[in-house]
Parts: structure tokens; sequence; C-alpha cells
């Protein structure tokens, strides 16, 4: 029975009773109760008899029994404990609580007790997964030899390869096991299950349709619809799948109450993720990760990272979002003002704060292994993740032609994703293909990313190197005045000049010069008026040109402008300008 999963009866008992009396049945007995798995039944009869004076030796053996089937862990607990302390208290108990503590994560007290109990394939099981708990790879390995080719046994082995990520050998377990037992219904939740971590979310929700036929109202399968709809069209149509469940107030509903207000975070897109999320982080596991996804949405990468920096990444998702956290930390701080570390100087005793250059590089490179490992790896390299981590890696390293290779390889499936469209422009203006980067710039429909410094200076960028510094310049235009306005308007100045673009870089190079009287400004202002003359005399430009020219000269104090202006005075008048 091991990480077993029982679907308790639905509705009240009242109703049932009702429903018997009507039908002129008489009130079943508790082997008909468990046969037919109504725990909730069989506890409400357990209870009455003893109220009455007619409880057996084992009725406390069987409430504890069912109530952990209904997943009331601790309740189950408690009756374990006050039959254990009996003198003539069977030792199988010890490997029932056992079983209970795992079920509350409480795995050193489910270890001990197990331990003290007599050796059976229960315990055996249990040992097996508390082994894989504490990462304790010899102690698996001796309880793994011991497993039998019997039901149960295969069950929990197949239960620890999902654990592990190893998904096509639980897969191949369930379904040697269906073939010979077609009414284990259940199992087709499992099948799903590992399909919908491969990402075979169709193929997960075909075998899930399978045993939803018999059984509508389960809890755990209409989560795992839901998550199908999820990945395959999104949150409003997961939520929707969950509605039904959420309106009624059944047992099944409570059994999984905490996993289907985790999932509504994630289909609400973080909504209420900070008031629901936490309380969840050491009952499921996905909820510290979806914390730190949020986090990070929010921009707090600190926070992200504190979340995430002790855990030892054991999972490709892990993986994925430690390099992630990684990675955007050492860009935050890329983009502060870094000094050198403390203890890099000698003094041992003074603590980091972080904002050095080594912390910088020694996350990006934590980042870049993490993305190499999950991308080179057998069961990832040809996944969608997987080759987004290689790309990831390649970007890091800054080498974009590989960068390109992988992602043009998945661009089919992000044509609408603005971070996919994001990254593949700046991986194809890196290389130098600034007319299509351009083109997926221009895809991009999320006004945060719009508005971001890097989004603008490289989309100017592709303009400038696509003869199109106008519209460059518009981007400059319709920022307001900041560090950042200042950096493009250097970037269009230089990138303009260079392409010999020089009336839109006469014009970046003016604005600098007001904004900060240096030589250099000076220097590139007077450089792009003459590239500008060369093009007039040249017939590149419009003469007309020549008073603009003229204009942005005379706002310089330099010696030098005087002449400059003559000689370009005495062309006009020559050629009949007018100035």
């Amino acid at each position: 029975m091991m990480l077993s999963r029982a679907k308790p009866a639905v509705g009240s008992d009242l109703q049932q009773v009702d429903k018997n009396k009507k039908k002129g049945k008489k009130v079943p007995n508790l082997d008909e109760l468990l046969a037919q798995r109504d725990f909730t039944g069989a506890i409400t009869l357990l209870e009455f008899k003893r109220h009455v004076g007619e409880s057996e030796e084992d009725t406390d053996l069987w409430i504890g029994y069912c109530s952990f089937h209904l997943g009331d862990y601790k309740k189950s607990l408690e009756v374990f404990k006050l039959v254990n302390q009996q003198e003539s208290c069977n030792p199988d108990v010890l490997v029932n609580l056992a079983c209970t503590y795992f079920f509350l994560g409480m795995y050193k007290e489910a270890e001990e007790a197990a331990n003290k109990g007599p050796k059976s394939r229960l315990q055996n099981r249990l040992l097996f997964h508390l082994a894989h708990k504490f990462n304790d790879e010899k102690k698996l390995m001796v309880f793994h030899q011991n497993l039998q080719d019997i039901i149960e046994d295969q069950l929990s082995l197949a239960s620890i390869h999902y654990m592990r990520s190893h998904y096509q050998e639980a897969i191949d377990i369930y379904k040697r096991i269906l073939l010979e037992n077609r009414d284990f219904l259940a199992l087709n939740v499992y099948v799903a299950l590992c399909y919908y971590k491969l990402d075979y979310y169709d193929v997960s929700q075909e075998v899930l349709a399978v045993y939803l036929q018999q059984v509508p109202d389960s809890t755990i399968a209409l989560n795992l619809k839901a998550c199908n709809h999820f990945r395959l069209y999104n949150g409003k149509a997961a939520e929707a799948e969950l509605k039904s469940l959420m309106d009624s107030a059944s047992s099944s509903f409570e059994f999984a109450k905490e996993l289907i207000k985790h999932n509504l975070v994630v289909f609400r897109a973080g909504e209420g993720a900070l008031q629901v999320l936490p309380p969840l982080i050491d009952v499921i596991p996905e909820a510290r990760l979806n914390l730190v996804i949020y986090y990070l949405r929010q921009d707090d990468v600190q926070e992200a990272f504190n979340l995430i920096k002790d855990i030892e990444p054991s999972t490709p998702q892990e993986y994925i979002l430690k390099g992630v956290v990684n990675a955007a930390l050492g860009q935050e701080l890329g983009s502060m003002p870094l000094r050198s570390c403390p203890k890099d100087e000698g003094d041992t005793s003074a603590v980091c704060n972080g904002a050095t250059e080594k912390c910088q590089r020694d996350h990006l490179k934590i980042a870049q292994q993490f993305f190499q490992l999950v991308g080179g790896s057998a069961s990832e390299c040809d996944t969608i993740p997987g080759r987004q981590c290689m790309a990831s890696c390649f970007f890091l390293l800054r080498q974009f032609d590989d960068v390109l290779i992988y992602l043009n390889s998945i661009k089919s499936y992000f044509y609408s994703d603005d971070s996919f469209n994001f990254n593949y422009a700046q991986a194809k203006a890196a290389a130098g293909n600034y007319k299509e980067a351009e083109e997926v710039f221009l895809l991009i429909q999320s006004e945060k990313l719009k508005n971001d410094y890097i989004y603008l200076s490289w989309l100017a960028r592709c303009y400038i190197m696509n003869k199109k510094p106008r519209m460059a310049w518009e981007l400059y235009l319709k920022m307001e005045t900041s560090g950042e306005s200042f950096s493009l308007l250097q970037l269009i100045a230089n990138d303009c000049y260079k392409m010999g673009q020089f009336y839109y870089a006469a014009k970046a190079f003016d604005v600098l010069e007001r904004l900060d009287p240096s030589p250099e400004y000076w220097e590139g202002k007077r450089g792009a008026c003459v590239g500008i003359f060369q093009m007039i005399l040249a017939g590149r430009e419009p003469k007309e040109t020549l008073r603009e020219v003229l204009h942005l000269l005379r706002s310089t104090g330099s010696t030098q402008v005087e002449y400059i202006l003559r000689i370009l005075k005495k062309w006009g008048k020559d050629n009949r300008v007018p100035l």
C-alpha cells in the first residue's frame, strides 16, 4: 500500500443512511465498507459501535487504518501511538506507525519506528523510500535488492523511478502491471503523470481519460487534467477544469486542498503567491520552486536567490531554476557599481556583501555550468528545456552562433513568447544578422520588455545597421531624461558615425555636448558635420541640410567653429543655398 492514494467516499454519511432507508437496504458491515473503500463510512460505523459498547479488540487499528487512507495522518498517528502503548500490542503496529510518520514528513521518526518493527515486505518498502529521502545510495541499493516481483514492491520501485526522474522506467513497470491487471484503473493516473513529466501532455490526457471515464470525480485525476490544460492551453482553461471540484464540499477535495491551492497560484500567474506558497514550502516540493519563480517575475532576484541557494539540485527543473537565478543575480551585479572583495585583499575577517566582480563572475559561471549540465545530459539533450539550456550556456559564453543553432531548432514552439523572442533577437543581433533581429524585436508585445534599456539599445542598433537611423533617433526622443537615455544617445552617436549616417550622428553628438561639454563630443560632432558636408557635395544629401549643420555648429563655443562656418557659408552662397 506504500505511497498509494485512496479515493474517499463522496457525500455525507447522513445522506448515505437516508439513501439506504429509502432503498430498504440494511447498513453495511465493516468488511463491505472496506471492500468499497468507503473509509468515511467505515470510521463512522466503528466509532458508533464503540460509542454503544460494541467495539472489538481491533477497532482502534481499523480507525487508524481508515484515517490513514483518508489522508488524515495526524489522527492516524494519534491512534497508532495509543495502540502501540498497550501491552498486548501487535509489533506490526510499529510499521503502520512508521508509515504515518513518513506521510507527515517526519522521516527520522519513521526510520526509528520502522527499525523497531518486525521484518516484513512493507517494512522493506518503507525503508527503501526513506533511503531515497535521505539520499543514502548504499541503503537504497540494499533495500532495492530485497524487493520481490510482487505488485506492491514493483509499485514502490516505480514510484522511486518517478521521484528520481526516471519516468520511462516507471511507465514500463506500470504498463506491465496493467497488462496483467486491467482492473487496476488507478495505474492509468500514474502513467499519465509520467507522460506529463515527459512533456507529452496530449498523451497524458488520453491515458487519463481511461480513468476519468470510470471515476469522474477523482481529485488527483482532475488536478492532473487541469495541469495538462495549463500546459496545452492557458491558466483559464486549467482553472475551469477545477471549478466543479472547488465548488464541491466533498472530502475528496479536502484530501488535496493544499495541492489545489498551490496549483491555482500557478494557473493565475502568481496571484496570491505570498499568501499560499510560503506555508507549503516543506509540504509540496514545487511550492519553493514556484515561489522562486514568483520573486524572479517581481524582479526580486536577491529574495529568489536566498530561497534557492541552499537547495542541492537533483532534478532538471531544479538545476534550470538555480541556473536562471544565478544568471539573473550575476547580470544584476554587472549593472551595479562593483568593488574588489576584501577577502581577496587579505582581510579574512571581512564579510563580502556579494557586490564584487568575483561574485558576479562566480554566479555567471555557476549558471553556465548548470545550463550545460542539463543541456548536455542524455535525458534532456533532445527536449525543449534541454536545448534552451544549451542556448543559455552559449549565451553566457557569448558564442552567439552556437546560441542560434539551438534556438533555431525550437523557435516554432515559441513564436508568440516574448521572453524567447527577446533572447532570440539579441542573439541574432550579436551575430550580425540585424535585419532578422529587428523583425523579431518588433514581435515583442510586453510593455515591460519594450521599456527595458537592453531592448531599446539593441533595437536602436538594428535600426542603424539596417539604415533606419531616424527610427533609432525616435526611440531616444520617447525616453525620459536619465542615465539610460544618455547611454542610448552615445550608442546612436557612435553607431551612426560608424555607419556614415552623419546627420543623426551630428544631432546625437550635439545633445551629448550640451549635456556634457567634453572635447570628445565636440570632436564627434565636428566630424559628423564635415561628413554631412561631404555627402552634400557628393549629392547624397539635399543642399538644404546645410542650414541644420550651421545651426548645430553655432551651438558650440570651440575656437575651431568660426573657420568651419566660414567655409560652409561661402559654399552655400556660391551654390545659392538659403542659409
